[in-house]
């Protein structure tokens, strides 16, 4: 078993072995009738169905073996065997081998809970129900479909943007109060207490954070960014989006954030809106009393989706006062699924938080702000002013780029082992969990308490715009230990919050300020403490720590070449945060807009996109981005855009496997009741077969979520004949909608008398009749490529003759993953689509 792991992930996937056919024992059949398999994953995320033992008794024969030739085996006649037409239906475009069996387990590790990861319904089913349900439809309902989703976009940016900046004002209050009073013990030479005040504050906010994120919302941990990519790809892990992770999500966002860790906040703001959006999406909630029915619209997944979409390019244009950078990042980055439509809605959610951020700034510039009340980057406007720049300062903007590549992919590295060995720690106890936030805590406090001590005291500038030293606030001047009219430069980057370090850094006009010593102590110590702090089980960003971080080697870069180019040092600052940004997370163009938003300045344009190609070129030489890391390692099952080359060499029928439980168009009541007991599939295909049909038929699929539905109503048959129109009258179309967050029936809960299991039920208005469906020689690379771009859950395998079963099998997510596929086919390994890298020393392979 392939076994992946991070210790913030939010679930555990359960095994998805499937053990295969070999060869020379079964031919290339559609379906087996006695074969035995073992149990598939929950909800359909699996590839095949087992077949249904009653309890007691012998095997139930298939639905559909009834209609299928007699397995061969080696014994028979030769000629049938080879037959030539037999072996073009049958035969895979790769050669016979001896299979592995399929052992592969994808693993998602939080401490020991243990829960299924499923796949979301983006395809709406359209049944007779479904269709009867829009003809009934008029204009007004029409219009209150169009009207709510721009008014939910609307409510998501206000929302979102009041949250973003109520989170900016906690952090620069809470943090600002903590400094504050060190730096007040420290002016009268209680060092000893001031360190003992800015220890414990630092220590009690992190436990806090942690505390409330271990016992209330584990899903709330990290920046979020993974998990709501993986979401918005078709899989739903629990807990991601629910209203505990939104508010844990918050408080301890802030708490930790204020603790001196070096985390960011910009990714949990997006995790923020996504939870919002899905909130806003859900349609209402019975147990609170809003059943509006204008919302019962949205009770889908695929209005969801798009609502997510938009809560995530909110909650980054929240983050960083960039509403053009928050749609590209959600288009860029996010979203696998993209429409003009869901373009527009988008720039129009980011378009009122703008709006709105510019009127709350609007308060703080008017000093209502409290404490600090600089509302952290949201007010960042430092690079308004004119620059110029040559063809000479050319050549140290690529090497930033270069330098940003390396040290960003170095960066990745290192932070997915980590995140490894936390998980190894984390499924320990939850103590465990606790402990290693608080060691983190313990070992920041104490570094950024003493590092400043090394630095050498600086005079202040004659020409200084502000007051120096700054006392009681915020500034580039920190007075820490030294004597009146000095000021320490070291501490004036690690005694302020994140955004302040960005701010000082960006700063322009200061390259007298800060030391070389001080840049490159500083730069190091970032880069240490943002990758340890990432793991602790709090909500914690990285884009942040990977701005300050690359701003200050950029600013020391700019140090070093301050005699052969013409710009300053901030600006370096700046090109030096692109250049790591571009190493680390890959992305290019919503990366430049955001800087370009944050920094207020076009004319940086050419060289941003310079530093970032280059540094997103040199890092991909030697591994991938850190959120599709961290997604790997904890296990979710995202399909990639690009399509494998082995993938090319099979056909579905290479991964598809029956035998396959079906439901009959009319079926009995226990039958149904059985299958939903006995398995754990969120689908099953609906058979017609004769007296109903001439001849054995798919007449669509129908969803588990349906079947129990139909069976909490009780609109059974004595006998098996079609229901028609009367089953309009007995349901409405809420019944059958998506339910909310944790509001999922279970088969368990219905209790059916004897009487009522011999009853039938008719599922033809009910099933699905226009799923998706491929024929069993179509390449496995072209039916992912249909899966993916469509937003799939099931893709049913029909076969290429026309007699006998008229469904082969079923396609799901985990038929797609790399792990799976090469599992069945161990020979294709080599045929695996590989990145030109740049192979790691051999000592650091152990790793």
């Amino acid at each position: 078993a392939q076994k992946y792991s991070a210790g913030a992930a939010p679930c555990v996937c359960e095994d998805l072995s499937a053990q295969r056919r070999q060869k020379g024992k079964t031919p290339r059949a559609p379906l087996l009738t006695n074969a035995k398999f073992p149990s598939p994953d929950v909800d359909g995320v699996a590839r095949m169905q087992r077949l249904i033992v009653p309890p007691g008794g012998t095997p139930q024969r298939n639905v559909m073996s009834e209609n299928v030739p007699p397995v061969q085996t080696q014994s028979q006649d030769p000629d049938q065997e080879h037959d030539h037409d037999h072996e073009a239906l049958t035969s895979p475009l790769l050669p016979h081998y001896q299979r592995a069996s399929n052992s592969t387990s994808q693993l998602a590790i939080v401490g020991v809970n243990v829960c299924p990861i499923e796949s979301l319904d983006y395809e709406i089913a359209e049944n007779d129900f479904y269709k009867q349900d829009w003809r009934a439809r008029d204009k007004i309902q029409n219009f209150q479909y169009i009207f709510m989703k721009w008014l939910l976009c609307f409510l998501i940016g206000c929302i979102v943007s009041v949250v973003g900046f109520c989170n900016n004002l906690a952090v620069e209050n809470i943090a600002g109060v903590k400094f504050v009073i060190t730096s007040n013990m420290m002016l009268t030479g209680r060092y000893e207490m001031a360190f003992l005040v800015f220890f414990l504050s630092n220590l009690v906010l992190t436990l806090f954070a942690a505390i409330i994120t271990t016992f209330i919302s584990p899903a709330a941990a990290g920046s979020g960014i993974p998990e709501v990519k993986a979401y918005l790809n078709g899989v739903d892990a629990p807990g991601i989006i629910s209203l505990r992770t939104l508010i844990v999500k918050i408080i301890g966002s802030i708490s930790a954030v204020s603790s001196s860790l070096l985390v960011g906040k910009a990714g949990p703001m997006m995790h923020i809106g996504a939870c919002i959006a899905s909130l806003l999406g859900q349609g209402g909630s019975r147990r609170y009393g809003l059943t509006w029915k204008w919302i019962r619209f949205f009770k889908n997944d695929r209005d969801r989706r798009d609502l997510v979409t938009c809560g995530s390019a909110a909650g980054i244009a929240a983050a960083f006062r960039a509403p053009v950078g928050g749609v590209l990042f959600a288009l860029e980055e996010m979203a696998s699924w993209w429409t003009s439509g869901l373009l527009w809605r988008a720039f129009f959610t980011t378009a009122v938080v703008a709006i709105i951020l510019r009127a709350l700034i609007d308060v703080c510039l008017s000093g209502k702000c409290g404490l600090f009340g600089k509302g952290g980057l949201i007010m960042f406007d430092v690079y308004s002013a004119n620059i110029s720049y040559h063809m000479a300062d050319v050549p140290p903007v690529l090497l930033l780029g270069v330098v940003g590549g390396i040290l960003g992919s170095l960066y990745n590295f290192l932070l997915d082992k980590v995140l490894r060995v936390y998980a190894i720690i984390n499924k320990k106890s939850v103590t465990y969990k606790i402990f290693i936030a608080c060691t983190i805590s313990i070992f920041t406090s104490c570094l950024l308490f003493g590092l400043p001590w090394l630095a050498s005291c600086q005079p202040c500038p004659l020409d200084s715009t502000e007051d120096c030293p700054t006392i009681g606030r915020s500034g580039n001047y920190k007075k820490f230990q030294c004597p009146p009219g000095h000021y320490n430069d070291l501490a004036s980057l690690i005694f302020n919050t994140n955004d302040d370090a960005i701010r000082n850094l960006f700063s322009k006009n200061t390259d007298a300020e800060f030391q070389h010593s001080t840049m490159l102590i500083f730069f190091v110590t970032c880069f240490i403490l943002s990758i340890i702090s990432y793991g602790v089980v709090a909500p914690a960003g990285l884009f942040v720590p990977v701005i300050v971080t690359g701003a200050s080697y950029g600013r020391f870069v700019g140090m070093l070449f301050s005699s052969h180019t013409n710009l300053n040092h901030g600006l370096f600052a700046v090109l030096g945060a692109a250049s790591f940004l571009g190493g680390s997370m890959r992305m290019t163009v919503s990366l430049c807009v955001i800087i370009l938003e944050l920094t207020n300045n076009l004319l940086l344009l050419p060289m941003i996109m310079i530093v970032l190609l280059v540094s997103k070129t040199v890092a991909d030489a030697f591994n991938g981005n850190i959120y599709d890391l961290i997604m790997k390692a904890k296990g979710f099952p995202y399909l990639e855009v690009h399509v494998e080359p082995y993938m090319r060499q099979l056909t579905v029928a290479d991964v598809v496997t029956g035998p396959l439980q079906v439901c009959h168009g009319n079926e009995k009541v226990g039958n149904i009741v059985h299958i939903l007991k006995t398995t754990n599939h969120q689908g099953f295909p609906v058979i017609d077969e004769p007296p109903h049909s001439e001849s054995p038929v798919l007449y669509g699929l129908i969803l588990r979520a349906h079947l129990i539905t139909l069976l909490k109503k009780r609109v059974f048959l004595r006998t098996p004949v079609r229901i028609g129109s009367d089953a309009f009258r007995h349901f409405s179309a809420d019944e059958f909608a998506k339910k909310g967050l944790g509001n999922v029936d279970k088969i368990e809960d219905i209790k059916l008398t004897e009487e009522e299991m011999e009853m039938f039920l008719d599922l033809h208005p009910f099933t699905n009749a226009s799923p998706y469906t491929v024929v069993e020689t179509m390449s496995l690379a072209k039916a992912s490529t249909l899966f993916r771009e469509v937003g799939l859950r099931h893709l049913l395998v029909i076969p290429k003759r026309t007699t006998g079963s008229p469904v082969v099998g079923i396609l799901t997510r985990h038929d797609f993953m790399p792990e799976h596929v090469l599992g069945l086919h161990p020979l294709l390994v080599n045929s695996k689509w590989k990145p030109l890298r740049i192979a790691l020393p051999r000592f650091l392979k152990i790793f």
